[in-house]
Protein backbone atom coordinates (compact mmCIF):
# COMPACT_ATOMS: atom_id res chain seq x y z
CA UNK A 1 0.00 0.00 0.00
CA UNK A 2 1.35 3.03 -0.71
CA UNK A 3 0.74 7.18 -0.86
CA UNK A 4 -2.76 7.42 1.50
CA UNK A 5 -3.95 3.70 1.28
CA UNK A 6 -3.90 3.15 -2.63
CA UNK A 7 -2.49 -0.05 -3.79
CA UNK A 8 -0.14 -0.46 -6.41
CA UNK A 9 0.30 -3.69 -8.33
CA UNK A 10 3.26 -5.27 -9.63
CA UNK A 11 5.97 -2.42 -11.79
CA UNK A 12 7.08 -2.84 -15.28
CA UNK A 13 10.69 -2.04 -14.60
CA UNK A 14 12.05 0.54 -17.27
CA UNK A 15 15.18 -0.57 -19.13
CA UNK A 16 18.07 2.24 -18.84
CA UNK A 17 18.49 4.29 -21.97
CA UNK A 18 21.60 6.15 -23.21
CA UNK A 19 22.30 9.74 -22.06
CA UNK A 20 20.78 11.24 -24.93
CA UNK A 21 16.93 9.68 -23.64
CA UNK A 22 14.84 12.06 -21.59
CA UNK A 23 16.04 12.17 -18.23
CA UNK A 24 12.37 11.32 -17.08
CA UNK A 25 12.24 7.94 -19.15
CA UNK A 26 15.47 6.72 -16.67
CA UNK A 27 13.82 7.04 -13.37
CA UNK A 28 9.95 6.73 -13.87
CA UNK A 29 8.38 3.01 -14.47
CA UNK A 30 4.36 2.58 -15.76
CA UNK A 31 2.04 0.76 -13.24
CA UNK A 32 -0.42 -0.86 -14.27
CA UNK A 33 -2.98 1.13 -11.86
CA UNK A 34 -5.31 -1.20 -9.99
CA UNK A 35 -7.50 1.20 -7.45
CA UNK A 36 -10.67 -0.96 -6.01
CA UNK A 37 -13.19 0.56 -3.69
CA UNK A 38 -11.72 3.56 -4.08
CA UNK A 39 -12.90 6.28 -1.50
CA UNK A 40 -12.20 10.63 -1.08
CA UNK A 41 -10.31 9.14 1.78
CA UNK A 42 -7.34 6.95 -0.38
CA UNK A 43 -7.45 9.18 -3.35
CA UNK A 44 -6.99 12.56 -2.83
CA UNK A 45 -7.67 14.89 -5.91
CA UNK A 46 -9.95 12.62 -7.58
CA UNK A 47 -13.47 13.25 -5.81
CA UNK A 48 -14.95 15.94 -7.20
CA UNK A 49 -12.47 17.58 -9.14
CA UNK A 50 -14.55 19.63 -12.48
CA UNK A 51 -12.18 21.82 -13.66
CA UNK A 52 -9.59 18.46 -14.20
CA UNK A 53 -12.28 16.44 -15.10
CA UNK A 54 -13.99 18.88 -17.43
CA UNK A 55 -11.85 21.57 -18.74
CA UNK A 56 -13.49 22.78 -21.31
CA UNK A 57 -16.37 24.41 -18.39
CA UNK A 58 -13.29 25.29 -16.07
CA UNK A 59 -12.58 28.72 -15.28
CA UNK A 60 -15.94 30.05 -16.23
CA UNK A 61 -16.87 32.91 -13.05
CA UNK A 62 -20.09 30.97 -12.79
CA UNK A 63 -20.52 27.71 -13.85
CA UNK A 64 -23.44 27.15 -16.03
CA UNK A 65 -25.52 23.94 -14.35
CA UNK A 66 -26.91 22.61 -17.13
CA UNK A 67 -23.43 22.36 -19.32
CA UNK A 68 -22.46 20.49 -15.94
CA UNK A 69 -25.14 18.32 -16.00
CA UNK A 70 -24.09 17.74 -19.40
CA UNK A 71 -20.49 16.90 -19.03
CA UNK A 72 -20.99 15.05 -15.53
CA UNK A 73 -23.87 13.07 -17.32
CA UNK A 74 -22.06 11.30 -19.54
CA UNK A 75 -21.19 7.46 -18.69
CA UNK A 76 -18.16 7.42 -21.17
CA UNK A 77 -15.88 9.87 -18.84
CA UNK A 78 -14.62 8.43 -15.57
CA UNK A 79 -12.19 8.83 -12.87
CA UNK A 80 -9.60 6.49 -12.95
CA UNK A 81 -10.71 3.98 -10.09
CA UNK A 82 -13.92 3.93 -11.78
CA UNK A 83 -11.85 3.32 -15.07
CA UNK A 84 -10.19 0.53 -13.47
CA UNK A 85 -13.52 -1.45 -12.04
CA UNK A 86 -14.65 -1.78 -16.14
CA UNK A 87 -14.09 -4.88 -18.27
CA UNK A 88 -12.11 -2.92 -20.65
CA UNK A 89 -9.62 -1.43 -17.67
CA UNK A 90 -6.28 -2.99 -19.47
CA UNK A 91 -7.53 -0.82 -22.82
CA UNK A 92 -7.87 2.48 -20.16
CA UNK A 93 -3.93 1.13 -18.74
CA UNK A 94 -2.47 1.39 -22.90
CA UNK A 95 -4.39 4.67 -22.84
CA UNK A 96 -2.33 5.75 -19.82
CA UNK A 97 0.77 4.74 -20.88
CA UNK A 98 0.24 6.45 -24.01
CA UNK A 99 -0.88 9.63 -22.32
CA UNK A 100 2.67 9.83 -20.37
CA UNK A 101 4.71 9.26 -23.24
CA UNK A 102 3.34 11.60 -25.40
CA UNK A 103 3.55 14.13 -22.42
CA UNK A 104 7.00 13.29 -21.96
CA UNK A 105 7.89 13.85 -25.64
CA UNK A 106 6.16 17.08 -25.98
CA UNK A 107 8.76 18.07 -22.47
CA UNK A 108 5.27 19.51 -21.28
CA UNK A 109 6.87 18.95 -17.62
CA UNK A 110 9.93 17.98 -15.58
CA UNK A 111 10.70 15.94 -12.82
CA UNK A 112 12.55 17.98 -10.06
CA UNK A 113 13.47 16.57 -6.58
CA UNK A 114 11.35 18.50 -3.54
CA UNK A 115 14.57 20.41 -2.36
CA UNK A 116 14.12 22.37 -5.59
CA UNK A 117 11.03 23.53 -4.93
CA UNK A 118 10.80 27.61 -4.65
CA UNK A 119 9.79 28.73 -0.88
CA UNK A 120 6.21 29.13 -0.62
CA UNK A 121 5.10 26.90 -4.14
CA UNK A 122 1.97 25.01 -3.48
CA UNK A 123 2.35 21.81 -4.77
CA UNK A 124 -1.21 20.40 -6.58
CA UNK A 125 -2.90 17.10 -7.40
CA UNK A 126 -3.01 15.35 -10.70
CA UNK A 127 -6.39 13.62 -11.56
CA UNK A 128 -6.44 11.04 -14.59
CA UNK A 129 -9.72 11.57 -16.76
CA UNK A 130 -10.74 8.24 -18.94
CA UNK A 131 -12.79 8.95 -21.94
CA UNK A 132 -14.46 6.17 -23.77
CA UNK A 133 -14.96 7.81 -27.46
CA UNK A 134 -17.69 6.34 -29.53
CA UNK A 135 -18.45 6.16 -33.36
CA UNK A 136 -21.06 8.54 -33.88
CA UNK A 137 -22.99 6.09 -36.13
CA UNK A 138 -22.39 2.56 -34.72
CA UNK A 139 -21.73 4.13 -30.69
CA UNK A 140 -19.32 1.72 -30.87
CA UNK A 141 -16.68 2.11 -28.52
CA UNK A 142 -13.57 3.35 -31.34
CA UNK A 143 -10.78 4.57 -28.61
CA UNK A 144 -9.86 4.73 -25.20
CA UNK A 145 -8.68 8.04 -24.16
CA UNK A 146 -6.45 8.77 -21.20
CA UNK A 147 -6.04 12.38 -19.99
CA UNK A 148 -3.22 13.71 -17.35
CA UNK A 149 -4.55 16.91 -15.81
CA UNK A 150 -3.96 19.60 -13.19
CA UNK A 151 -5.96 19.61 -10.02
CA UNK A 152 -7.72 23.45 -10.06
CA UNK A 153 -10.02 23.32 -7.82
CA UNK A 154 -7.71 24.23 -5.01
CA UNK A 155 -6.01 26.89 -7.10
CA UNK A 156 -6.24 30.71 -5.37
CA UNK A 157 -7.19 34.00 -7.15
CA UNK A 158 -4.20 36.32 -7.10
CA UNK A 159 -1.25 33.43 -5.95
CA UNK A 160 -1.99 30.64 -8.99
CA UNK A 161 -4.03 32.54 -11.57
CA UNK A 162 -5.59 35.82 -12.01
CA UNK A 163 -8.11 35.98 -14.86
CA UNK A 164 -9.57 33.10 -16.22
CA UNK A 165 -12.70 34.28 -19.26
CA UNK A 166 -12.42 32.48 -22.27
CA UNK A 167 -14.72 32.86 -25.30
CA UNK A 168 -16.62 30.11 -26.79
CA UNK A 169 -17.79 30.23 -30.11
CA UNK A 170 -21.62 30.36 -30.36
CA UNK A 171 -24.40 28.64 -31.90
CA UNK A 172 -25.24 32.19 -33.53
CA UNK A 173 -21.82 32.11 -35.32
CA UNK A 174 -21.69 28.96 -36.07
CA UNK A 175 -25.44 28.58 -38.03
CA UNK A 176 -24.12 32.12 -39.26
CA UNK A 177 -21.31 30.57 -40.90
CA UNK A 178 -22.49 27.31 -41.66
CA UNK A 179 -25.43 29.42 -43.74
CA UNK A 180 -22.63 31.66 -45.35
CA UNK A 181 -21.04 28.75 -46.36
CA UNK A 182 -24.05 27.04 -47.75
CA UNK A 183 -25.15 30.30 -49.59
CA UNK A 184 -21.75 30.90 -51.29
CA UNK A 185 -20.58 27.08 -52.10
CA UNK A 186 -17.68 26.81 -49.31
CA UNK A 187 -16.54 23.84 -48.39
CA UNK A 188 -16.41 23.41 -44.23
CA UNK A 189 -14.22 21.78 -42.28
CA UNK A 190 -13.85 20.49 -38.73
CA UNK A 191 -10.62 20.11 -36.96
CA UNK A 192 -9.76 18.78 -33.45
CA UNK A 193 -6.31 19.79 -31.95
CA UNK A 194 -4.53 17.15 -30.42
CA UNK A 195 -3.23 18.37 -26.22
CA UNK A 196 -4.76 21.19 -27.43
CA UNK A 197 -3.78 23.12 -24.14
CA UNK A 198 -0.50 21.85 -23.88
CA UNK A 199 0.84 23.83 -26.52
CA UNK A 200 0.58 26.92 -25.14
CA UNK A 201 3.27 27.36 -22.30
CA UNK A 202 2.29 28.11 -18.71
CA UNK A 203 1.94 31.76 -17.59
CA UNK A 204 3.24 31.36 -14.08
CA UNK A 205 5.40 28.16 -12.04
CA UNK A 206 3.09 25.72 -11.05
CA UNK A 207 3.96 21.94 -9.54
CA UNK A 208 1.94 18.62 -9.03
CA UNK A 209 2.41 15.72 -7.58
CA UNK A 210 3.01 12.69 -9.22
CA UNK A 211 0.34 10.98 -11.42
CA UNK A 212 -1.08 7.88 -10.06
CA UNK A 213 0.21 4.31 -11.45
CA UNK A 214 3.43 6.17 -11.85
CA UNK A 215 6.82 5.74 -9.52
CA UNK A 216 10.48 7.08 -9.28
CA UNK A 217 12.83 4.01 -9.82
CA UNK A 218 15.25 3.57 -7.80
CA UNK A 219 13.80 6.37 -5.41
CA UNK A 220 11.45 7.77 -3.26
CA UNK A 221 8.35 8.62 -5.34
CA UNK A 222 7.04 10.91 -2.66
CA UNK A 223 10.26 13.12 -2.89
CA UNK A 224 9.98 13.86 -6.61
CA UNK A 225 7.02 16.33 -8.38
CA UNK A 226 6.43 17.63 -11.63
CA UNK A 227 7.04 21.44 -12.68
CA UNK A 228 4.89 21.76 -15.84
CA UNK A 229 6.55 23.80 -18.74
CA UNK A 230 3.07 23.94 -20.73
CA UNK A 231 -0.49 24.54 -19.84
CA UNK A 232 -2.02 21.17 -18.58
CA UNK A 233 -5.43 20.79 -18.70
CA UNK A 234 -6.91 21.59 -15.66
CA UNK A 235 -5.81 24.89 -14.31
CA UNK A 236 -8.68 27.43 -13.89
CA UNK A 237 -7.03 29.60 -16.63
CA UNK A 238 -6.02 26.86 -18.85
CA UNK A 239 -8.65 27.68 -21.41
CA UNK A 240 -8.00 31.42 -21.53
CA UNK A 241 -4.45 30.45 -21.85
CA UNK A 242 -5.00 27.96 -24.76
CA UNK A 243 -7.65 31.00 -26.20
CA UNK A 244 -4.78 33.53 -26.16
CA UNK A 245 -1.68 31.37 -27.45
CA UNK A 246 -4.17 30.20 -30.45
CA UNK A 247 -5.04 34.18 -30.94
CA UNK A 248 -1.92 35.03 -31.27
CA UNK A 249 -0.83 32.05 -33.52
CA UNK A 250 -3.62 33.00 -35.99
CA UNK A 251 -3.24 36.93 -35.96
CA UNK A 252 0.70 36.70 -35.69
CA UNK A 253 1.78 33.91 -37.42
CA UNK A 254 -1.17 32.61 -39.82
CA UNK A 255 -1.98 36.13 -41.09
CA UNK A 256 -6.03 36.02 -39.99
CA UNK A 257 -8.05 38.62 -38.89
CA UNK A 258 -10.03 38.63 -35.86
CA UNK A 259 -13.76 39.79 -36.07
CA UNK A 260 -13.93 42.74 -33.80
CA UNK A 261 -18.20 41.81 -32.87
CA UNK A 262 -17.15 38.36 -32.13
CA UNK A 263 -13.87 36.98 -30.57
CA UNK A 264 -14.17 33.11 -31.93
CA UNK A 265 -14.64 34.34 -35.53
CA UNK A 266 -11.58 34.67 -37.37
CA UNK A 267 -11.38 35.79 -41.44
CA UNK A 268 -8.97 34.97 -44.13
CA UNK A 269 -8.58 34.35 -48.09
CA UNK A 270 -11.02 34.25 -50.82
CA UNK A 271 -13.96 32.64 -51.75
CA UNK A 272 -15.61 30.52 -54.16
CA UNK A 273 -19.07 29.37 -55.05
CA UNK A 274 -22.03 26.38 -56.07
CA UNK A 275 -25.26 25.32 -54.17
CA UNK A 276 -26.41 23.15 -51.30
CA UNK A 277 -28.08 22.88 -48.00
CA UNK A 278 -27.27 22.16 -44.46
CA UNK A 279 -28.88 19.53 -42.21
CA UNK A 280 -28.24 19.87 -38.71
CA UNK A 281 -29.60 16.94 -36.62
CA UNK A 282 -28.65 14.79 -32.96
CA UNK A 283 -29.78 11.64 -33.12
CA UNK A 284 -27.39 10.03 -31.06
CA UNK A 285 -28.14 12.11 -28.40
CA UNK A 286 -32.06 11.49 -28.37
CA UNK A 287 -31.50 7.84 -28.00
CA UNK A 288 -29.22 8.94 -25.03
CA UNK A 289 -32.15 10.65 -23.40
CA UNK A 290 -34.42 7.70 -24.62
CA UNK A 291 -32.10 5.03 -23.02
CA UNK A 292 -31.72 7.35 -19.47
CA UNK A 293 -35.76 7.47 -19.17
CA UNK A 294 -35.75 3.53 -20.26
CA UNK A 295 -38.16 4.04 -22.92
CA UNK A 296 -38.83 0.76 -25.24
CA UNK A 297 -38.63 -0.05 -28.92
CA UNK A 298 -42.40 -0.68 -28.80
CA UNK A 299 -43.14 2.43 -27.33
CA UNK A 300 -45.94 4.51 -28.60
CA UNK A 301 -44.81 7.75 -29.94
CA UNK A 302 -46.55 11.73 -29.89
CA UNK A 303 -47.60 13.66 -32.63
CA UNK A 304 -47.02 17.09 -30.61
CA UNK A 305 -43.95 17.55 -28.17
CA UNK A 306 -46.61 18.64 -25.03
CA UNK A 307 -50.47 18.27 -24.41
CA UNK A 308 -51.80 21.36 -25.82
CA UNK A 309 -54.40 21.51 -23.06
CA UNK A 310 -52.32 21.51 -20.03
CA UNK A 311 -50.42 24.05 -18.83
CA UNK A 312 -47.38 22.93 -16.96
CA UNK A 313 -47.11 25.04 -13.28
CA UNK A 314 -45.71 24.17 -9.58
CA UNK A 315 -48.51 21.72 -9.17
CA UNK A 316 -47.76 22.03 -5.38
CA UNK A 317 -50.73 19.98 -4.39
CA UNK A 318 -49.41 17.01 -6.67
CA UNK A 319 -47.35 14.59 -5.48
CA UNK A 320 -43.16 14.42 -5.93
CA UNK A 321 -41.72 12.66 -9.28
CA UNK A 322 -41.09 9.45 -8.98
CA UNK A 323 -37.13 9.43 -9.87
CA UNK A 324 -37.49 6.77 -12.27
CA UNK A 325 -35.13 9.02 -14.13
CA UNK A 326 -32.70 11.43 -13.30
CA UNK A 327 -34.20 14.38 -13.95
CA UNK A 328 -31.51 17.33 -14.54
CA UNK A 329 -29.31 15.34 -16.36
CA UNK A 330 -32.31 14.49 -18.68
CA UNK A 331 -33.12 18.46 -18.61
CA UNK A 332 -29.28 18.75 -19.32
CA UNK A 333 -29.65 17.00 -23.06
CA UNK A 334 -32.96 18.24 -24.03
CA UNK A 335 -31.59 21.87 -23.61
CA UNK A 336 -28.46 21.16 -25.16
CA UNK A 337 -30.75 19.23 -28.30
CA UNK A 338 -32.94 22.14 -28.21
CA UNK A 339 -30.17 25.32 -28.30
CA UNK A 340 -28.40 23.01 -31.04
CA UNK A 341 -31.47 22.17 -33.81
CA UNK A 342 -34.62 21.75 -32.89
CA UNK A 343 -36.31 24.79 -31.91
CA UNK A 344 -39.57 23.20 -32.08
CA UNK A 345 -39.15 21.76 -28.48
CA UNK A 346 -37.78 24.99 -27.13
CA UNK A 347 -41.09 26.38 -25.40
CA UNK A 348 -41.51 22.74 -23.71
CA UNK A 349 -38.25 22.31 -22.36
CA UNK A 350 -37.72 25.69 -21.09
CA UNK A 351 -40.93 24.99 -19.32
CA UNK A 352 -39.61 21.68 -17.60
CA UNK A 353 -36.26 23.24 -16.76
CA UNK A 354 -37.96 25.54 -14.81
CA UNK A 355 -39.11 23.19 -12.19
CA UNK A 356 -35.38 21.16 -12.05
CA UNK A 357 -35.30 22.05 -8.47
CA UNK A 358 -38.25 20.26 -6.93
CA UNK A 359 -39.70 18.31 -9.89
CA UNK A 360 -43.72 16.85 -9.91
CA UNK A 361 -45.30 14.25 -11.06
CA UNK A 362 -47.13 15.90 -13.75
CA UNK A 363 -43.43 16.99 -14.70
CA UNK A 364 -42.18 13.63 -15.43
CA UNK A 365 -45.13 12.87 -17.58
CA UNK A 366 -44.50 15.81 -19.43
CA UNK A 367 -40.58 15.39 -19.99
CA UNK A 368 -41.99 11.90 -21.09
CA UNK A 369 -44.38 12.68 -23.79
CA UNK A 370 -41.89 14.97 -24.69
CA UNK A 371 -39.37 12.10 -25.41
CA UNK A 372 -42.00 9.99 -27.27
CA UNK A 373 -42.41 12.65 -29.72
CA UNK A 374 -38.11 12.93 -30.19
CA UNK A 375 -38.91 8.92 -30.65
CA UNK A 376 -40.80 9.38 -33.57
CA UNK A 377 -38.98 11.98 -35.42
CA UNK A 378 -35.20 11.40 -33.77
CA UNK A 379 -33.90 11.40 -37.45
CA UNK A 380 -34.97 15.16 -38.15
CA UNK A 381 -33.61 18.63 -37.18
CA UNK A 382 -32.70 21.90 -38.78
CA UNK A 383 -32.05 22.30 -42.47
CA UNK A 384 -30.29 25.13 -43.18
CA UNK A 385 -31.41 26.50 -47.22
CA UNK A 386 -30.28 29.74 -48.12
CA UNK A 387 -32.87 31.97 -49.76
CA UNK A 388 -30.95 34.68 -51.56
CA UNK A 389 -34.04 36.74 -51.84
CA UNK A 390 -34.59 37.00 -48.07
CA UNK A 391 -31.75 39.03 -45.58
CA UNK A 392 -31.86 39.52 -41.56
CA UNK A 393 -34.83 38.83 -39.80
CA UNK A 394 -36.56 38.72 -36.77
CA UNK A 395 -39.16 37.17 -35.94
CA UNK A 396 -40.99 38.12 -32.34
CA UNK A 397 -43.88 36.92 -30.42
CA UNK A 398 -45.45 37.40 -26.88
CA UNK A 399 -48.13 36.27 -24.56
CA UNK A 400 -49.60 38.20 -22.04
CA UNK A 401 -49.65 36.57 -18.51
CA UNK A 402 -49.86 33.30 -20.55
CA UNK A 403 -48.62 31.16 -17.45
CA UNK A 404 -51.19 32.64 -14.78
CA UNK A 405 -52.56 29.75 -12.64
CA UNK A 406 -55.37 30.94 -9.97
CA UNK A 407 -53.90 27.44 -8.14
CA UNK A 408 -50.71 29.43 -8.04
CA UNK A 409 -52.20 32.91 -7.06
CA UNK A 410 -49.30 33.09 -4.48
CA UNK A 411 -46.84 32.43 -7.14
CA UNK A 412 -45.88 35.66 -8.59
CA UNK A 413 -43.91 34.05 -11.60
CA UNK A 414 -47.21 32.78 -13.09
CA UNK A 415 -48.68 36.55 -13.44
CA UNK A 416 -45.14 36.72 -16.04
CA UNK A 417 -45.35 37.10 -19.79
CA UNK A 418 -43.47 34.64 -21.99
CA UNK A 419 -42.00 36.15 -25.44
CA UNK A 420 -40.30 34.26 -28.17
CA UNK A 421 -38.23 34.82 -31.19
CA UNK A 422 -36.80 33.72 -34.31
CA UNK A 423 -33.20 35.54 -35.64
CA UNK A 424 -33.05 34.55 -39.53
CA UNK A 425 -30.64 35.31 -42.42
CA UNK A 426 -31.88 34.23 -45.60
CA UNK A 427 -34.74 32.38 -44.35
CA UNK A 428 -32.55 30.24 -42.01
CA UNK A 429 -32.75 30.51 -38.18
CA UNK A 430 -29.29 31.60 -36.64
CA UNK A 431 -31.05 32.10 -33.42
CA UNK A 432 -33.79 31.59 -31.36
CA UNK A 433 -35.18 31.38 -27.61
CA UNK A 434 -38.46 31.33 -25.76
CA UNK A 435 -38.16 32.56 -21.98
CA UNK A 436 -40.33 34.05 -19.39
CA UNK A 437 -40.10 37.86 -18.91
CA UNK A 438 -38.09 38.71 -15.82
CA UNK A 439 -40.58 41.81 -15.14
CA UNK A 440 -44.52 41.72 -15.12
CA UNK A 441 -46.04 42.90 -18.13
CA UNK A 442 -48.80 45.24 -17.52
CA UNK A 443 -50.59 45.16 -20.93
CA UNK A 444 -50.26 43.16 -24.08
CA UNK A 445 -48.72 45.47 -26.01
CA UNK A 446 -45.97 45.88 -23.18
CA UNK A 447 -44.69 42.41 -23.24
CA UNK A 448 -44.46 42.20 -27.15
CA UNK A 449 -42.55 45.19 -27.13
CA UNK A 450 -40.65 43.48 -24.44
CA UNK A 451 -40.04 40.63 -26.88
CA UNK A 452 -38.77 43.38 -29.56
CA UNK A 453 -36.37 44.46 -27.11
CA UNK A 454 -34.56 41.68 -25.77
CA UNK A 455 -34.62 40.15 -29.56
CA UNK A 456 -32.56 43.37 -30.75
CA UNK A 457 -30.10 43.11 -27.95
CA UNK A 458 -29.21 39.94 -29.52
CA UNK A 459 -29.70 40.54 -33.33
CA UNK A 460 -27.74 44.09 -33.35
CA UNK A 461 -24.59 42.47 -32.85
CA UNK A 462 -25.39 39.74 -35.21
CA UNK A 463 -26.35 42.51 -37.86
CA UNK A 464 -23.04 44.58 -37.00
CA UNK A 465 -20.62 40.78 -37.67
CA UNK A 466 -22.49 40.57 -40.98
CA UNK A 467 -21.35 44.31 -41.81
CA UNK A 468 -17.87 43.44 -40.68
CA UNK A 469 -17.92 40.31 -43.32
CA UNK A 470 -19.61 42.42 -46.41
CA UNK A 471 -17.89 45.65 -45.69
CA UNK A 472 -14.36 45.21 -43.96
CA UNK A 473 -13.67 41.70 -45.48
CA UNK A 474 -15.66 41.89 -48.68
CA UNK A 475 -17.11 38.55 -48.10
CA UNK A 476 -19.98 38.81 -50.88
CA UNK A 477 -23.08 37.52 -49.24
CA UNK A 478 -26.03 38.47 -51.78
CA UNK A 479 -28.78 40.47 -49.92
CA UNK A 480 -32.08 41.58 -51.19
CA UNK A 481 -31.15 45.04 -49.78
CA UNK A 482 -27.87 47.03 -50.48
CA UNK A 483 -27.37 47.36 -46.44
CA UNK A 484 -27.03 44.98 -44.35
CA UNK A 485 -29.88 46.00 -41.58
CA UNK A 486 -32.71 44.07 -40.00
CA UNK A 487 -36.70 43.30 -40.60
CA UNK A 488 -38.34 42.98 -37.49
CA UNK A 489 -42.04 41.15 -37.82
CA UNK A 490 -44.91 41.42 -35.39
CA UNK A 491 -48.15 41.33 -34.93
CA UNK A 492 -49.39 43.71 -32.33
CA UNK A 493 -50.65 47.21 -33.36
CA UNK A 494 -49.86 48.92 -30.02
CA UNK A 495 -46.34 47.82 -30.13
CA UNK A 496 -45.85 48.84 -33.79
CA UNK A 497 -46.46 52.30 -32.69
CA UNK A 498 -44.56 52.41 -29.82
CA UNK A 499 -41.45 51.28 -31.51
CA UNK A 500 -41.56 53.10 -34.80
CA UNK A 501 -42.95 56.48 -33.12
CA UNK A 502 -40.71 58.10 -30.69
CA UNK A 503 -43.21 60.42 -28.93
CA UNK A 504 -43.53 60.44 -24.84
CA UNK A 505 -46.72 58.65 -24.05
CA UNK A 506 -46.93 58.11 -19.58
CA UNK A 507 -48.71 55.18 -19.82
CA UNK A 508 -45.33 54.05 -21.22
CA UNK A 509 -43.09 56.38 -19.28
CA UNK A 510 -41.46 53.01 -17.27
CA UNK A 511 -39.97 51.00 -20.60
CA UNK A 512 -37.60 54.53 -21.53
CA UNK A 513 -34.84 53.69 -19.63
CA UNK A 514 -35.41 48.98 -20.03
CA UNK A 515 -36.66 48.82 -23.22
CA UNK A 516 -35.73 51.75 -25.84
CA UNK A 517 -32.19 51.06 -26.83
CA UNK A 518 -33.01 50.01 -29.89
CA UNK A 519 -34.67 53.32 -31.19
CA UNK A 520 -31.72 54.87 -32.96
CA UNK A 521 -31.54 52.26 -34.73
CA UNK A 522 -34.83 52.57 -36.63
CA UNK A 523 -34.81 53.68 -40.13
CA UNK A 524 -31.32 53.46 -40.00
CA UNK A 525 -30.99 49.60 -39.74
CA UNK A 526 -33.73 48.16 -38.22
CA UNK A 527 -37.43 48.57 -39.76
CA UNK A 528 -40.77 47.36 -38.27
CA UNK A 529 -43.21 45.83 -40.39
CA UNK A 530 -46.68 44.02 -39.73
CA UNK A 531 -47.21 40.05 -39.56
CA UNK A 532 -50.48 38.29 -39.56
CA UNK A 533 -50.90 36.16 -36.50
CA UNK A 534 -51.15 33.20 -38.86
CA UNK A 535 -47.70 33.42 -40.68
CA UNK A 536 -46.30 34.45 -37.47
CA UNK A 537 -43.84 31.56 -36.83
CA UNK A 538 -42.43 32.48 -33.39
CA UNK A 539 -45.95 31.58 -32.04
CA UNK A 540 -44.31 27.73 -31.46
CA UNK A 541 -41.71 29.56 -29.11
CA UNK A 542 -44.20 31.05 -26.74
CA UNK A 543 -46.90 28.14 -26.21
CA UNK A 544 -48.45 24.91 -28.24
Amino acid sequence: MEDGGERQPESQQVPNTSSTSHPAETILKIMAAELSNATKKCIEGEIFCFEAMFPAYSGEAEQDPLKIFKATSDPDTMYMHEAMREKDAGEFQKAMKKEWEDQLKNENFSIIHWTSLPEGATIFQTVWQMKQKRDIRTREVKKYKARLNFDGSKMKYGRDYNQTYAPVASWNSIRTLLIVSAMLGWKTKQIDYVLAFPQAPVERELYMKLPAGFKVVDGNSNEYILKLHQNIYGGKAASRVWYQYLTKVLVDKLEFKKSNYDECVFYKGNVMKPDGSIHLTQPHLIDQILKDLNMQEDTATRPIPAASSKLLSKHSDSPEFDGSFHYRSVIGKLNYLEKGSRPDIAYIVHQCARFSTCPKKEHGKAVRWLARYLKGIKDKGLILRPDRTKGLEVYVNADFAGNWDPKEYEDCNTARSRHGYFINFAGCPILWKSQLQTEIALSSTESEYTGISYSLREAIPIMNLFKEMMIKYEIPIESPIAEVHYRVFEDNTGTLEIARVHKFQPRTKHLDCRLHHFRSYIGNGITIHKIDAKEQPADVLRNL
